[in-house]
């Protein structure tokens, strides 16, 4: 379900990246919440998140200290990809869920750490060559 308001920075959301052209991301795929977009509110900042590691590793990924998904895996590291940033419109974002006893779907609010989130601002600013960082 498309999200109707702007998440906050740090926030973990699925991104549907379909529709877009290779080598840009191109699937669904987990991100963290940069910024929202100052003046269009439909619009967000995002990192993308990826389970597979880069080969080999540069300044500008970050190894996250755990993997923040509701389902996921606690042995298998995630990286964010600090180099491929993208501004996205909502309707491409959705919550992450957890099923209910019911066997319904409870949306979850999924939060970065502030250390990793921290690591990911400074991460970007090295991928962008911004020399304040």
């Amino acid at each position: 379900m498309t999200l109707l308001y702007q998440p906050r920075a740090g926030a973990v959301v699925r991104c549907d990246f379909r529709g877009m052209i290779e080598p840009e991301m191109v699937k669904l795929r987990d991100v963290v919440v940069l910024m929202p977009h100052k003046q269009n509110r439909q619009l967000v900042t995002v990192v993308p998140l990826s389970t597979t590691p880069p080969t080999p590793p540069q300044l500008y990924h970050h190894e996250l200290t755990k993997d923040p998904r509701p389902d996921g895996d606690t042995m298998r590291s995630v990286w964010a990809k600090c180099d491929m940033v993208y501004t996205v419109s909502l309707e491409r974002l959705e919550m992450h869920y957890t099923r209910t006893r019911r066997g319904g779907r409870q949306s979850v609010k999924v939060q970065l750490s502030h250390d990793d989130f921290i690591a990911i601002r400074r991460c970007v600013a090295i991928a962008l060559h911004l020399s304040d960082n």
